[in-house]
């Protein structure tokens, strides 16, 4: 009997930047080393501001590969026939137009976090790709990380209890006083600040471990608390704490939930070691940083009865070929593969859920992007 041949995904790269690079990079490791075996990516196309600049990213990324088509605007990328779906990289405030773009010329959509600058803008691009009949989503790679897929299964296996409270924190030392206000994250028409550029991160937590746990039922946070830090450079947030309260609507909703993510993100100090953890009932999960691709977690488990006292401690380690960009890959593959319009694992609840809670901790916090940044409001 002929072996099953794999999927294969042909894939334009939409800006030339760092992410891109990793993006690409990862595309090109061999699925197999991750034991995959039922899809493969190809890149088809580059598109840049010119094409000295497209070809010399397919150089230093996709080995110099004479198949790679190099164009200097992302137009020709759109329009070539032989790409299935789009991977757009460019700065947050320009996802919305690029997106929309691909999405109008009827391809796949992958599109880096965050999505967009606002939640009118997603619902904007979620309306044209239920049109155009083609798969969205938001390039969330750590919630298809295996890790990620392991601290799930332990944390709703039941042994744990229910989750109580949850700490997350990105933090980075972007060196602030010495770079130029141009750059990405100081710059406010770039969606600059510590809330759209690292935000994602802790909140990708707060959905696995809270949103997602059997007992929400999938309910929205029923309160959302923020605070703002400004730097006076540019205006943008330095530092920015947010709390997410689920707690059942009323004593016979369906949701039975209560529990807190009290989330930050700063601009201008260093992660620390432990980046999340994940306070139960019955024992605790701590996630090692980066929180954006760990290796590492360990979970406690108390001794019965005694809170104060732990029983047994595991620390469970991942290693693979890779950043670990390639699985959200592998999962945009299979779903275009069997017709799907979003994933299951970070569906389009999950990134209009997102966009929802980051409207209203820049409400409260202040922070109004320059006029002409938001397409849709």
């Amino acid at each position: 009997m002929a072996a099953i041949q794999p999927f294969v995904l042909r894939w334009g790269i939409i800006s030339t930047g760092g992410i891109a690079s990793a993006f690409v990079k990862d595309l090109l490791v061999d699925p197999k080393t991750r034991a995959v075996h039922d899809v493969v990516h190809k890149v088809t196309a580059v598109g840049s501001r010119s094409v000295e600049k497209a070809q010399s990213f397919i150089g230093e990324n996709a080995g110099g590969d004479k198949s790679i088509k190099a164009y200097g605007t992302y137009g020709e990328v759109y329009a070539d026939k032989n790409v299935d779906a789009i991977y757009i990289g460019t700065p947050h405030t320009y996802h919305y137009i690029n997106a929309l773009d691909s999405l109008k010329a009827k391809k796949h959509v992958l599109c880096e976090k965050p999505v967009t600058s606002n939640a009118a803008e997603l619902r904007s691009l979620l309306a044209t790709a239920k049109e155009q009949g083609v798969f969205f989503m938001e390039a969330l790679w750590t919630r298809f990380q295996p890790l990620a897929l392991e601290v799930k299964r332990i944390a709703e296996e039941g042994s744990l209890g229910q989750p109580v409270v949850l700490h997350a924190d990105l933090s980075g030392d972007f060196d602030i006083y010495n770079i130029p206000k141009t750059h990405r994250i100081l710059d406010p028409d770039l969606g600059g600040g510590a809330l759209l550029d690292l935000g994602p991160y802790p909140f990708i937590w707060a959905v696995l471990a809270l949103y997602e746990h059997p007992s929400n039922k999938l309910a929205k946070p029923s309160n959302t608390i923020a605070s703002m830090v400004k730097t006076p450079l540019t205006g943008v947030d330095r530092s920015t704490a947010f709390t997410l309260t689920f707690s059942p609507s009323s004593p016979s909703a369906s949701n039975t939930l209560a529990a807190q993510a009290i989330l930050s993100c700063n601009i201008n100090v260093a992660a620390y070691p432990t980046g999340v953890v994940i306070r139960y009932e019955r024992g605790n999960i701590s996630i090692a940083a980066p929180i954006y691709c760990p290796k590492s977690f360990t979970v406690q488990y108390y001794e019965p009865g005694k809170s104060s006292t732990i029983a047994r401690e595991e620390t469970k380690h991942f290693d693979y070929v890779g950043r670990g960009m390639h699985f959200q890959a592998d999962e945009v593959a299979r779903c275009v593969r069997d017709g799907k319009s979003e994933s299951e694992l970070w569906g389009h609840d999950k990134s209009l859920l997102e966009m929802d809670v980051f409207d209203e901790v820049r409400r409260q916090g202040g922070y109004k992007f320059p006029p002409g940044v938001e397409k849709v409001v």
